[in-house]
């Protein structure tokens, strides 16, 4: 006996449509096949709708330690439940290492507050800030073979930023250990040079932020990234891409067959500068880095998930609070932009406006939906064929998917412990109906199914994108 058969579904990978019912046993899908005669414990009927692999979130923030006061607003619980509900059964956020501290210890301490507390799985990126050589030639490798072989380095904010031999010390050894190394590409010299000019003239509403850290600073370190992955011969990812310029940077790299890789993110298709500029404080509510950019900008973000520049479309959770003293006014609301906490939420909305807007109105194929949001993020990442698709074998995480809906996101509807959403008011036609997680169904009907603590940690292996 199975323990679940999904019939009639239309099932989506990659590369493939098929119809078929799916047999799940154990926690793996065991049966790909029309009319599946054995009995089973559980059966769903998909009536035809499409059956995707469960999403992969790439790039969260979650129970984030900050160095400025503010407080990250989902911890694991929360942040897991409110991706469950938008149709991700995997997520990625950051262990974050600071100046001075022990790699390993980071790790232990981010999975005591992980664990039991996931509805969902979960693999860690860690966040390398302190390169010395206790860590670049003991720590790091040995993390990396542990199950941690994908990490984010930073070219600005002063308490993680690496600098340029800094950033080739690290390429070396991730090159050496096939580490995948995500990259935050923006000139800190330029901003904080900006934003100095900016200050001293009086200009500090939020709408500077965006000024402060204009698409030629990010261009401009997206250029000396792919410079310094060449002379290291390591590939690098590079995360939240946002501009015309940076693009066309990463896609003349890729034509000449250097390793280079992209993410992309919804607030780069959906916000434009423009959010940022409003009366009072509202603009804060938009503050992310890179910022969101004009409406060329979002025509050539199409472009390039259309054409492969982008590899993954992650949400770069990032939630604070608009209210209350440890979120976006930390620093009160009378204080500079440059005070205000970085970051958007998105996680639970991450797909649904991908898929109303990218697959329901032809901007993108429903296999190139799953490519960037489910099978690459899972093959970069090292959790590939267990995740990120549907084969024998693998994971049963397993979305089905409501379509040709009208619905309008708004905040009281989402599962976040955050006050707002940027999303607010958008419309989409298309929403996860069943969520399911290695064969357990998570959330169908609107209504959640399990109770917190199911989620587990996934190890990651070598990436095949490294080599």
């Amino acid at each position: 006996m199975l323990d679940l058969i999904i019939k009639n579904s239309r099932v989506c990978t990659s590369s493939d449509i098929f119809f078929c019912d799916i047999g799940v046993q154990n926690k793996e899908i065991v049966l790909l096949e029309k009319n599946i005669s054995q009995k089973s414990k559980e059966i769903i009927d998909a009536d035809g709708k499409y059956v995707l692999p469960g999403g992969i979130d790439g790039h969260c923030h979650l129970d984030q330690p900050m160095k400025d006061g503010s407080v990250i607003a989902d911890n694991f619980e929360s942040g897991t439940k409110s991706a469950a509900f938008g149709g991700t059964t995997t997520v990625i956020p950051f262990a974050v290492q600071y100046k001075g501290d022990n790699l390993r210890k980071v790790i232990q301490d981010y999975h005591k507050k992980a664990e039991g507390q996931c509805y969902i799985d979960y693999a860690f990126h860690t966040i390398i800030s302190d390169v010395s050589n206790k860590i670049l030639h003991q720590e790091l490798p040995a993390i990396i073979k542990d199950g941690y072989s994908h990490f984010k380095i930073y070219m600005t904010y002063d308490d993680l930023k690496l600098n340029d031999r800094e950033i080739l010390d690290v390429l070396s050894i991730a090159g050496k250990e096939k580490a995948v190394v995500m990259v935050h590409a923006e000139n800190h010299e330029c901003i904080m040079w900006l934003t100095e000019k900016l200050e001293s003239e009086g200009k500090i509403a939020p709408k500077y932020h965006a000024v402060s850290r204009p698409d030629i600073i990010e261009a401009e370190a997206t250029n000396r990234a792919i410079s310094l992955s060449r002379l290291t011969n390591t590939p690098v990812l590079f995360v939240h891409i946002s501009s015309k310029e940076a693009i066309e940077a990463i896609r003349n790299a890729q034509s000449k067959g250097f390793k280079i890789l992209a993410e992309t993110c919804p607030q780069y298709l959906f916000l434009t500068k423009d959010k940022l500029d409003q009366k009072d404080f509202e603009g804060a509510k938009y503050v992310c880095s890179p910022p969101p950019r004009t409406k060329e900008d979002q025509i050539e973000v199409w472009k390039g998930i259309q054409n492969g520049t982008f590899d993954v479309f992650s949400s770069d959770h990032c939630p604070f609070f608009y209210e209350g003293k440890k979120g976006k006014d930390v620093k009160g609301k009378d204080a500079s932009f440059s005070k205000i906490p970085n970051g958007c939420p998105g996680l639970e909305t991450r797909l649904p406006l991908l898929f109303s807007d990218g697959v329901m109105n032809k901007k993108i194929s429903i296999n190139k939906f799953v490519e960037i949001t489910s099978a690459k993020p899972a093959k970069i990442y090292g959790l590939y064929p267990r995740k990120g698709t549907i084969t024998i074998g693998s994971d049963a995480d397993l979305v089905i998917w409501e379509t040709g809906i009208n619905k309008i996101i708004k905040n009281k509807d989402l599962h976040h412990n955050v006050d707002y959403t940027p999303y607010e008011n958008i419309k989409v036609s298309a929403w996860p109906k069943t969520v399911i997680c290695r064969g357990k169904i998570v959330v169908n009907d609107g209504k959640l199914n399990i109770s917190k603590g199911f989620g587990e940690f996934q190890k990651s292996g070598i990436s095949e994108y490294v080599y």
